[in-house]
């Protein structure tokens, strides 16, 4: 049966996490809000018009939201070149290509740094699609998403989800897809699983996707 396979990219498929969790860190601080990293680190898997909410509150949110975005992105762009594929990233996609999946790339990145995982993948004409900031309105929890990925896989076929981050879980719970998650994240097994992942493992190269273990799970 043919699959639909939505693939987060951070976390997921290149090693960002820790690098966001930094350009956020410097990015508050400069703005005056001590937050530890720690604390930025359990929140990343959030999208720009969540974390912030989540981290300050929504009155500060409000004030200076749009200075903390602009303060991390140029944060971030210095780090970007320091992102790595994780190992076996490329090989999952095209074997889930080979057993005649439909794949969609899932981020709310801006389209300049989901460019740049795409060429650092060289996954371009690879993957049947992908998503960028400019397709969703709310980011993870909420399931925009995953919705839009499924939107432009453009097909009925059964779906899974392959996350790093509980944010991923909950918002392809949202959206009514089961997730297959790796520890590549940050989070751990208990908290994934807690979140509602039907399969947990610690890197993506020990997912378990034959036709079986995905058409078991794929609804």
């Amino acid at each position: 049966m043919p699959l639909n396979a939505i693939l987060d990219i951070d976390g997921t498929l290149v090693d960002t996490n820790y690098h966001h969790a930094m350009a956020w860190h410097r990015a508050l601080h400069a703005h005056g809000h001590q937050i530890q990293m720690w604390k930025v680190h359990r929140h990343i898997g959030m999208g720009g018009d969540q974390i912030l909410d989540a981290l300050i509150g929504e009155e500060a949110a409000a004030a200076d939201g749009d200075a903390l975005r602009e303060t991390e992105g140029e944060a971030y762009a210095e780090l970007i070149d320091e992102v790595e594929p994780m190992e076996g990233a490329r090989e999952l996609i095209e074997k889930l290509k080979d057993q005649g999946s439909t794949v969609i790339l899932a981020s709310s990145a801006k389209q300049e740094e989901v460019d740049h995982y795409l060429d650092l993948l060289d996954a371009r004409d690879l993957v049947d699609d992908w998503t960028t900031s400019a397709d969703v309105e709310a980011t993870k929890p909420e399931p925009d998403l995953v919705n839009a990925a499924l939107e432009k896989a453009g097909n009925d076929n059964p779906s899974v989800m392959v996350g790093d981050s509980v944010w991923d879980v909950e918002a392809a719970k949202r959206a009514g897809l089961p997730t297959l998650a790796v520890l590549t994240g940050g989070f751990s097994e208990s908290e994934l699983r807690e979140a509602g992942a039907a399969q947990v493992v610690e890197a993506i190269n020990e997912l378990r996707i034959d036709d079986q273990a995905l058409g078991e799970l794929a609804r």
